[in-house]
């Protein structure tokens, strides 16, 4: 199971976007990586535009290139429309159900959470951060990760609100359904993502 170990700020700087919910600790976002950075932008292509889209989402729910084109091309082959359904099958990674649940500061650690065996469905074990979860599963999470501090402070947090498509309560997460675009609320083009893989 790969990941990226690399500068995180060099990437979120590169999109113009904050990737990995670093809030406050990200400076300079606005200032693109490397030493020519501070020079004026120049005018992107209709490539670069969704070349720069297709990374963003990429990075954002931190797959390499080869998981991700999986997942456009099991899109494109689920009836309706591929964008959607793309971002639907992103959304339904369990790592990243963990993150939406507010059990992890963020996708990478929520990640963690599911490889190191501390995310149960249905009562049973899943260490597996692409599994997709369906309507009807429940989330919790195991004794010993419940002990770890970061966590049991995010669970305290009474206010944090999931998206429409998954309930929690406590250290239990229900998927009430299947997530539609307007559940995702980050800015995503996913149709400049399509157009990159269907050229």
């Amino acid at each position: 199971m790969g990941r990226y170990t690399g500068p995180k700020d060099r990437l979120s700087r590169r999109e113009g976007f904050d990737l990995f919910g670093k809030g406050a600790k990200l400076t300079r976002l606005t200032v693109p990586p490397g030493i020519h950075g501070h020079k004026s932008f120049r005018k992107v292509s209709q490539y670069g535009r969704q070349l720069r889209e297709k990374q963003k989402v990429k990075r954002m729910y931190g797959l390499f290139e080869k998981q991700f084109k999986r997942y456009v091309d099991k899109a494109s082959k689920t009836r309706g429309n591929t964008g959607e359904m793309l971002l639907s099958l992103l959304e339904r990674r369990l790592d990243n159900v963990i993150f939406r649940l507010g059990f992890a500061p963020t996708r990478a650690s929520a990640r963690q959470l599911v490889s190191h065996g501390h995310v149960l469905i249905d009562g049973k074990r899943v260490n597996i951060p692409s599994y997709q979860v369906k309507s009807g599963d429940t989330m919790t999470l195991s004794k010993k990760a419940m002990e770890i501090p970061a966590i049991k402070k995010l669970l305290l947090d009474k206010e944090y609100k999931t998206p429409g498509w998954i309930e929690r309560k406590a250290a239990a997460g229900h998927v009430v359904r299947v997530p539609k675009r307007d559940d995702i609320p980050e800015q995503v083009v996913e149709s400049d993502i399509v157009e990159f893989y269907s050229r």
